[in-house]
């Protein structure tokens, strides 16, 4: 009998069927879909917990089996956290009948699949998706109902993996709980030698407050030699900041604003540019930086996770604006700098980040964290 696993992401669907691709999907959903393959390729029995978008129940989609929990705008407002959403999540887990289950970013749903789990004896990974999971103000998390909920699935992951030795430590502190450093996983793009530049600099994460979009518009206006693009959709809540930051793009010549872009098809987009940026308040370990890294691209961020960004010369970690628009001319007005942080960016992703290494590394910790739960595997 093969091993079985599910990943619990509702948001998945639009990354594993590129038919969908125009929906909302964050990069948790991406880590998920990388590292489900990766697990079927291992010769795990795979299934995945998503919305319901009208797909046929129990649908097998390269080789993971599609189960539905319910319509995202489903329900009465109130009585709807009871039915249909939990009530259809808890029969999608038990439809699922798998040895591990896989769940991540703080919310209710962290501790839907931890009492599951629990209650069948069956092994929790939790992954942790951004330093706001891992300090007491879970600020990402709306109401007190949900953060309990949270912190009870927290107690009870047999696995709580961190993105960072920042995140393991915050945890630890802030909810007393270990946790193990796991890899991100991320898909390697073949690189063509020589390549059409689009864009000399690239933006590209759904567009909420935390993400500061209007810095790009800034940006552009401070730098208008230079060819500026931005990828990412409205996030439900912040409809009226994407309306708006696409309004004010619209009379900046030199930035082009893409819209959402199907995962499948934003390697393209990285592969067609020279720098990649990120404005963001608050991350985890984004999928962009190491979409970026992947295709070779200098990376020029806020946010270093670790500081690997820095320590290993892939790129920059400006502290304010000013400094961010510094950083981005020295790369793109010294073609060897950009070539030469660009290929070790991609020489360090290769050899740490392939998806079904990172698979290999949830089954060593989870076996380190809980032996008993992987007796069978």
């Amino acid at each position: 009998m093969s091993p079985s696993i599910c990943f619990v992401g509702l948001d998945n669907y639009p990354v594993l069927n590129r038919d969908y691709g125009d929906r909302y999907f964050g990069g948790e959903s991406v880590q998920q879909t990388l590292l489900a393959k990766a697990f079927r390729d291992l010769g795990f029995d795979v299934s995945m917990v998503v919305y319901d978008y009208g797909q046929p129940e129990g649908e097998v989609f390269d080789g993971i089996r599609v189960l539905k929990a319910y319509r995202e705008e489903a329900g009465i407002p109130i009585l709807r956290f009871v039915h249909p959403r939990a009530s259809s999540i808890f029969a999608a887990l038990q439809r699922a009948d798998s040895q591990i289950y896989f769940q991540s970013c703080s919310a209710a749903m962290t501790g839907f699949v931890g009492w599951h789990c629990s209650r069948q004896q069956r092994s929790f990974i939790y992954r942790v998706a951004s330093d706001a999971d891992c300090v007491p103000e879970l600020p990402l998390i709306r109401y007190d109902r949900d953060r309990m909920l949270y912190r009870y699935g927290l107690k009870r992951a047999d696995l709580v993996a961190a993105q960072s030795c920042h995140q393991e430590a915050l945890l630890q502190a802030s909810f007393n709980r270990s946790s193990s450093v796991v890899s991100m996983a991320v898909a390697i793009p073949e690189r063509p030698e020589e390549r059409e530049v689009e864009f000399d600099v690239l933006w590209v994460n759904n567009l909420r407050p935390l993400k500061r979009p209007k810095q790009l518009l800034d940006l552009a206006n401070r730098l208008p030699q230079y060819r500026f693009g931005m990828i990412g959709g409205a996030v439900p809540g912040s409809e009226a900041l994407y309306e708006e930051t696409v309004h004010e793009a619209r009379g900046i010549p030199n930035l082009s604003v893409l819209g959402p872009v199907p995962y499948h098809d934003a390697a393209d987009y990285f592969l067609r540019s020279r720098v990649f940026i990120n404005t963001s308040e608050i991350e985890g370990f984004p999928n962009s930086m190491l979409q970026a890294w992947a295709a070779g691209l200098p990376v020029v961020s806020y946010f270093d996770p670790d500081g690997l960004n820095v320590k290993l010369m892939m790129g920059r970690s400006p502290k304010d604006i000013d400094q961010m628009a510094v950083d981005i001319v020295a790369y793109l007005e010294n073609p060897s700098l950009w070539e030469e942080t660009g290929a070790r960016a991609r020489r360090y992703v290769v050899s740490h980040h392939a998806p079904e290494s990172v698979a290999m590394q949830y089954l060593a910790a989870l076996k380190a964290a809980s032996p008993r739960s992987v007796m069978s595997i």
